[in-house]
């Protein structure tokens, strides 16, 4: 008996948990474009639906028992879906800067819950996915709502795609041209490069890590500098 009713618990979290990803999936869909621009306005009408994913956030704690995946994913759906429910809180706006309460920024407001805990966003970036989850690619995971971010994906993350889906983005992040200029002897890149270089350069250069993904070959001489970033919403 007690076998079975673990199997029925275990059966049961599986569901719900999928059930609450298809529905943020699909409303990653519906209202965030191939190439990552969302439509804020049709998003607040659908707002009740994000609100039932964001009470199934409220309420689970991921735990070591889980796959690293399965968490990297977990923590990425949940930095995004928190961004998008705080620029539809302050929505209409031009930018996620403009956003301030208390003197703190979007990312240092406390609003975040998790399992029954309050997260800053700067929290789940840098203290959960960036250190105990350590991937470079999390950063083209988790999305800042702004024009030169790498762009939203518009399928939610899981156990099984996160792997693929984080490697199409980064090599689609590197090789978008609005986003990084590369040449053989010179390149301008986005300044996440520079922000979160230690993160890109755990097994060689900067130029090495970019060379995993760029169609153009770079010189390890290549000349480099870093684009200004562009803090627009990146909506319709």
């Amino acid at each position: 008996m007690k076998n079975l009713l673990l199997a029925l618990i275990v059966v049961f979290t599986f569901y719900n948990v999928s059930a609450q990803t298809s529905t943020y999936n699909d409303l990653l869909q519906k209202h965030v474009t191939e190439n990552g621009i969302v439509d804020y306005k049709a998003f607040k009408k659908d707002e009740a639906k994000l609100d039932s994913y964001i009470s199934y956030l409220e309420k689970t704690s991921p735990n070591d028992s889980w796959s690293e995946n399965k968490q990297k994913a977990f923590w990425i759906n949940a930095y995004n879906a928190y961004t998008i429910k705080i620029i539809l809180d302050n929505y209409p706006l031009k930018s996620i800067m403009d956003i301030k309460k208390n003197g703190k920024t979007a990312w240092k407001i406390p609003f975040a819950k998790v399992g029954g805990k309050t997260y800053t966003l700067d929290h789940i970036e840098h203290e959960i996915l960036r250190k105990k989850l350590f991937d470079p690619r999390i950063h083209v995971g988790v999305n800042c709502a702004s024009g030169s971010c790498p762009k939203l994906g518009n399928i939610a993350f899981t156990e099984e795609n996160i792997d693929t889906t984080l490697e199409k983005l980064m090599k689609e992040f590197v090789n978008d041209s609005s986003r990084n200029k590369i040449s053989t002897k010179r390149i301008q890149i986005s300044s996440i490069f520079d922000w979160f270089k230690e993160d890109f350069t755990k097994n060689g250069s900067v130029i090495d890590y970019l060379n995993k993904y760029s169609d153009t070959e770079i010189k390890n001489s290549a000349k480099t500098s870093y684009l200004k970033y562009d803090w627009s919403l990146n909506g319709k």
